[in-house]
């Protein structure tokens, strides 16, 4: 028998990939989502398995970050041997207009599921998504030794659990490992999350469906890597002798001015014709500058990124192009069926 994995946030963008290396290594993947009335697997509808499937290695378990008995059950009963803790409220200006809800999921929801791993007694490993927002507005570039100076709700809420993981570490002798990730990008990230909105607005504008993209400060720096590079790292993380915290990153860091300019000229756009600034996409409190110093990780973890920033750009503008592409050509042949039937 592999191994077991819990994952939290299993339907998001790193929850997917994660999800996905970890059925390649044999493990026997568990994935807590959330009970809606509208479904929200697409990420990993390629890898489900239905349980009647003889020998399944995949299960959801629906739940919330908020109960705390559902948690302890649940991990008494998975009985997981590493719990990857990526579920959250992670959007940072949503965190601004829900600073309470960002402090329940982001911050004790990481507290109750160390609770449920001190309680059950499982000796799981335990990661914890740590975020280079927790920087907030210290000098560049950040590595582990870098004190926090948040400048959100959702990156203060992500520095408490940062501690509570370091606490229990030291007070229960529990793996407990923090990853400070700093920006990933894919095809899968979420459209309310600026990059995508970069992309997908290039894309329709491509194709003649949209013709403005409102965007809010530019001149913030962020290091941006490929998110399925970035599970690797997670997983690396948990299979090292002791715990430990890591800073991940590329090392190299780019304005959203500059990642416009990549989108735009993938798809041979002036991107000055089309791109408008909107004062309410600004923050109340900005992040300038984040650079990540993952020399650590290189030489405890032989990690290190390869796609670079204009190959990362030119994923997500393709992917965006190939997919609006796909619908159109799908809503032309329902047009021209409506249109036959008529006749």
């Amino acid at each position: 028998m592999g191994k077991k994995a819990l994952i939290t946030g299993i339907t998001g963008q790193d929850g997917s990939y994660l999800a996905e290396l970890l059925l390649n290594k044999g493990y026997e993947v568990h994935g807590l989502i959330r009970r809606s009335s509208s479904f929200n697997t697409e990420r990993i509808e390629h890898i489900y398995q239905d349980p009647h499937e003889p020998q399944p290695r995949l299960f959801l378990h629906y739940g919330d970050l908020s109960v705390s008995g559902h948690i302890t059950e649940m991990i008494y009963t998975i009985q997981p041997d590493e719990v990857y803790h990526l579920g959250a409220q992670s959007h940072v200006k949503v965190s601004f207009e829900m600073p309470e809800y960002t402090g329940d999921i982001t911050a004790i929801g990481t507290t109750r599921l160390l609770e449920a791993i001190r309680k059950s007694g499982v000796k799981a490993r335990f990661y914890q998504a740590s975020s280079s927002e927790m920087y907030g507005s210290a000098p560049a570039p950040q590595n582990e030794q870098t004190p926090f100076e948040p400048r959100s709700p959702y990156a203060a809420a992500k520095v408490y659990a940062y501690w509570m993981v370091r606490n229990y570490r030291e007070a229960y002798c529990l793996f407990a490992c923090n990853g400070i990730l700093f920006n990933h990008e894919s095809s899968r990230r979420g459209e309310t999350f600026v990059t995508k909105k970069i992309t997908k607005a290039a894309a329709r504008i491509k194709l003649g469906l949209q013709t403005t993209l409102y965007l809010g400060n530019l001149d913030s720096k962020r290091d941006w890597g490929y998110a399925p590079e970035y599970v690797d790292a997670m997983w690396a993380i948990l299979q090292q002798d002791k715990p430990d915290d890591f800073v991940i990153g590329t090392g190299e860091s780019h304005t959203v001015k500059e990642f416009v300019q990549e989108a735009f000229s993938a798809l041979d756009i002036d991107w000055e014709e089309y791109v408008k600034i909107d004062p309410q996409y600004f923050r109340p409190t900005e992040v300038n500058y984040l650079l990540a110093d993952a020399s650590k990780s290189k030489k405890i973890l032989d990690w290190q990124p390869k796609v670079t920033f204009k190959e990362l750009v030119k994923i997500m503008v393709e992917a965006d192009l190939r997919d609006l592409e796909e619908m159109k050509h799908c809503q032309d042949v329902v047009k021209t069926l409506i249109k036959s039937a008529q006749k």
